[in-house]
């Protein structure tokens, strides 16, 4: 996630199941309007502190973190209390009559999160995701991930991957490898949208070049 600081332009980010904990590094995207963060390790509502001055952001899906507690009700109010510019928070429509009960129900986030020490943190975090990834199933954050690339493949005017192109990885690839693949993938569409006329026919010629060289691999392999 430590990529944002250098995408002040980016509009729409998915982290989903990457075991994120901290949102400092989008406090930079001033551009960002859509945020998917479903599924990580984000223990604490103060890392809105992060989110309140992105003027843009009108979509954030924080479910499923730890933060969310046991109080739907609290929770959804704390986050449109501090982000009231939110028009869908976890796919579900923010309302007038919610924005006006936050003020009441929800809580004012003043400061970012207090921070571990390295010494606690260091191993606790890992260890937490870990234990977490074991009980994603392979095809719940293959069905996930490939929901929200094709969502950034049609806002671009691409054309959807199909799933069994976008899953055909090797059962010998761990998980960490399988989302690192799965985040280059999201972050180079992302980042065409910065891109201009004579931006994109470069990539269009290197990424020509590049599958010729693949294919001419595969031919010698065969």
């Amino acid at each position: 996630i430590s990529i944002c600081r250098d995408l002040p332009n980016i509009e729409v980010i998915t982290f989903s199941v990457n075991g994120i904990s901290d949102l400092e590094p989008l406090n930079q995207c001033q551009n960002l309007s859509e945020l998917y963060l479903r599924k990580n390790n984000i223990t604490s509502l103060n890392e809105l502190f992060y989110l309140k001055n992105l003027p843009q952001l009108r979509v954030l899906w924080l479910s499923e973190n730890p933060c969310c507690g046991s109080d739907p009700h609290r929770y959804r109010m704390t986050v449109l209390r501090n982000l009231p510019s939110l028009q869908k928070l976890d796919n579900q429509a923010v309302t007038e009559e919610e924005l006006s009960q936050a003020l009441v129900d929800g809580e004012e986030i003043t400061a970012p999160p207090a921070r571990r020490s390295v010494e606690n943190s260091s191993h606790e975090p890992t260890e937490s995701t870990a234990a977490e990834s074991t009980t994603e199933t392979e095809s719940e954050l293959l069905n996930f991930s490939l929901e929200e690339t094709n969502k950034i493949r049609e806002e671009l005017g691409m054309k959807p991957v199909p799933r069994d192109k976008f899953s055909s990885f090797s059962p010998r690839e761990t998980d960490c490898n399988r989302k690192k693949r799965n985040n280059i993938l999201n972050a180079i569409l992302l980042l065409v949208k910065e891109l201009d006329t004579e931006g994109l026919e470069i990539v269009q010629q290197t990424v020509g070049r590049r599958l010729q060289a693949f294919r001419k691999k595969e031919l010698q392999e065969e």
